[in-house]
Formats: structure tokens, sequence, C-alpha cells
């Protein structure tokens, strides 16, 4: 028999540390290969850890609420056999490579589509005695706890620590309500009791459900899509630039090599790399689009990275990143959007294909939608939306005078942080990308 410790892989450069939230296996429990063991909760998302091994769980060194180190053992797991250089009773640390990169898919998916929220008070780890998890000290900074409040909010946890339902039941009593029975129960307690905090103006109202009322509980996607967009919204102030562009040459250029294209490539090209390169021109022309802002700071990236916004089979969303776009041809351009759309529709993405975006596309035609407002995805500055092709008639210009045509339309709508970007730059890119696609070459070669 081989002793081999379970060590907590390591969850993303920041994360040195994570909170024990449910042990998945008991003690004398035999785990599978690859089988999750625990749950874990960071500052920025929620992963289960599998066995790297299998063999049966003999020990559980970490208990529920403890937090533990990255690289530290949280359990110890027995094996069928042992090597020559290992005896039967040593225990050895066991390789956390393939563990790691598992755990860091997951989390950095996660952390990806959620940007940190916004900056409050810090809270310390460990305050009067009291000693605080990543998440609930996340969920603080997010809910706008400060350390004082913090302190008074009645723990339920081992030792009096306070745990995630302590600060929901808080926050769903009114805060004030918590904040002044924790005051009343503690004997000594400081005579001046301080101002209670604000009511938060956001706080949704509680909703009753009605007989026969679904209720249905958010994945763990789905919530962390929900703050991404809160965190957005509140991060930066969106504007919304619109251009109806005619895509007639598109239209018509694209339906007479869809069929040589797919023969000469064996790629299927659809509008979204040819709106995606009119992007890349128009971000060339107009680099101050393609920035982040750090503070005070303005970053302005060096690489063109193009997220492509892609609706999952859950309903979910997920923003797939083409590299260097600027470096591609439109071929290029067709083979990584199909690739990247595919492999998000099978859960099949890497963490670095989700990651390092600076420009975002989504394509709301693709459901019918003439337009759209989309939320900006941080940390970036500025979004795209394309909508529905349609066929309308128009206004044509020509050298015999003005004549009524049909003509195929899209609209494309651009929100951009007010923050960096001011009207005029955000509306001159968006027209810029419309010129792009109008003055699209009919004999261009494929």
């Amino acid at each position: 028999m081989a002793q081999l410790e379970l060590i907590l892989p390591k969850m993303g450069e920041s994360v040195a540390e994570a909170t024990i939230t449910t042990w998945l296996k008991n003690e004398g429990d035999f785990i599978e290969a690859e089988e999750s063991v625990v749950e874990v909760a960071t500052d920025k998302v929620d992963s289960e850890v599998p066995s790297p091994v299998s063999g049966k769980l003999i020990k559980i060194i970490s208990n529920v609420n403890d937090v533990a180190q990255v690289g530290e053992a949280i359990a110890i797991i027995e094996t069928e056999g042992a090597d020559a250089s290992t005896s039967s009773n040593e225990v050895v640390s066991t390789p956390v490579e393939e563990v790691a990169a598992k755990i860091e898919t997951q989390v950095t998916a996660a952390a990806e589509t959620v940007a940190p929220p916004a900056i409050h008070e810090p809270i310390s780890k460990t305050s009067n005695g009291r000693f605080y998890s990543p998440l609930v000290r996340s969920m603080a900074k997010e809910e706008g706890i400060n350390q004082t409040e913090l302190d008074g909010i009645p723990g339920s946890g081992k030792d009096g620590r306070v745990t995630k339902k302590d600060v929901l039941t808080y926050l769903e009593g009114g805060r004030v309500a918590a904040a002044s029975s924790k005051v009343e129960a503690t004997p000594s307690a400081p005579v001046s009791t301080p101002a209670p905090a604000p009511q938060k103006a956001t706080t949704a109202p509680s909703i009753t459900p009605s007989a026969g009322d679904e209720i249905i509980e958010m994945d763990r996607m789905r919530k962390l899509i929900a703050d991404h967009m809160v965190n957005s919204v509140k991060t930066s102030p969106h504007v919304t630039s619109f251009v109806e562009a005619d895509m007639t040459k598109v239209v018509l250029w694209r339906n007479k090599v869809k069929n040589s294209f797919f023969d000469k490539h064996g790629e299927k090209i659809t509008f979204t790399p040819i709106i995606m390169e009119a992007i890349v021109k128009a971000i060339q022309d107009f680099p101050m689009i393609n920035v982040s802002v750090d503070g005070s700071n303005i970053i302005k990236h060096s690489a063109i990275n193009l997220g492509m916004a892609a609706a999952l089979p859950s309903g979910n969303l997920i923003v797939p990143v083409v590299k260097n776009a600027d470096q591609l041809s439109l071929l290029g351009l067709t083979k990584a959007v199909n690739d990247l759309a595919g492999r998000a529709r099978n859960n099949a993405l890497k963490p670095d294909e989700i990651s390092g975006g600076t420009y975002t596309l989504t394509n709301v035609g693709t459901f019918g939608n003439l337009l759209g407002t989309p939320i900006i995805n941080q940390p970036q500055v500025a979004i795209m939306a394309a909508g529905a092709i349609v066929k309308k008639p128009a206004v044509v210009e020509t050298p015999e005078g003005d004549l009524i045509a049909v003509r195929h339309k899209m609209f494309l709508s651009h929100s951009y942080d007010h923050r960096v970007v001011d009207g005029a730059l955000g509306g001159k890119f968006v027209k810029r990308v419309a010129d792009y696609l109008e003055s699209w070459d009919l004999n261009r070669e494929i």
C-alpha cells in the first residue's frame, strides 16, 4: 500500500488559498482517478478538486470551512501497490500538474467571464480574533460591507466563524436589524453604538412566488454572468451609438463564393469573420478603442484580440477570443471563428482561448434581432452588436439620379465606456466599420 497526499492545486495566478466547502467523499470511501473529492471556494469561483489516483480516502486533513493554502495537503489517499523507492508507510506528495491544469481550466474560464468586483474598503483576513474566509471577504466587498459591519455579524460556523449563510441572512434581514441584534447580544459592546450603514439603494426587492410558479436556481455560470453584467454597468458609464450599414455587396459576394469557398478550404464562411475583419481595420484606424482602464491609467493594447460572444446549449454565454486577429487573413479568421464556436458548443475550449480579449463582437442577428445595446465585457471599453441583415427599400445615388432599390441592411450597435471613449470616437469607430463593409470588393478572390 502507498499513501499519497491530495494537494490543493493552483487555481489561478492570484489565488493563494481556498476554503473547504463540501467533502464529496467520506473517510473510508473508495475514489476513482479523476473523480471529484471536495468542493472549494475562492474569491473568484467555486470549484471541485479531483483525485489524481484511484484509492481509498483514509484521512481528511482540512475540514469544512477550513482555509487551505495552495500546495498544502488536504487529505490522504491510500492506493494499491508501491514502487521500489516508496515504503508502504511513507507519505509522498503526488505531482499535481494534471489536477492543477483541470482546476485552472475551470477557474480561468469562470474568472474571464466575470470581471473583478468593484473596489471597496479592504476586508482583513482576521479582525477582533475572528477569521474570515476568502468567500466571505469577497461577498463583503461585493455588497459594500465594511470591516466594522462585518465584525458585527453573528457567526454560526466553527468557533463563531462567519459563513456565507450568515452574510446572506444578514443582508436579507436588512443589515440594520442584524447589526443591532449583535450589539444587544454582546454585553461588552461599547456604549456608543455607531450609526448603522444605510440600506443599499440597489438591493432588489424580495419576491414571493405565486401558486404554480417554478423556482429555478441559477447554475454557477449564470451567477457569474449575472455578477459580471452588474459589475460592468456599475464600472462603466455606457453610451451606445448606432449605424445602419448597407451589406448588399457583402451579401452578394458571399452568395457567389460560399460554395467554392467550402470546396476549396472545407470551411463555411459566415458573416461573423467578415464583420470581424472590418472591426480589425477600424481598430487600426482608431487604436484608442483597443484599450483598458486601470485606475487613472489607460492601457493601450498592442495586440488586437477579438472576443466573439457565443450562446451555449445551456442558455449561458461564453466569449472565446481570436488572438492577434490583425495578423489573420479572412480565411484565417473564418477558420478561427468556426473552430472556437464549435468547441464552445461542446465545452471544449482551453483556458487561454477565453482570456485576453481587447474588443468584443456579439451577433444578435443570429436570433433575428435588428439591433441591441450590449453590455461591455470588462475590462474592455467597447463592444459591438451586429443585427440581422434584412432587405429594405432604400435610396441609391447614381450618376443618373436617385433611385429606390432593394438593399440588404444591417444595424451596428456600438456600446462604449464614456470614461475614456467619447461620442466622437465611439461614433466614428462604428461608422468606419460600416464604411469598410459597404466598400466590399465584389471581385475579391478567395
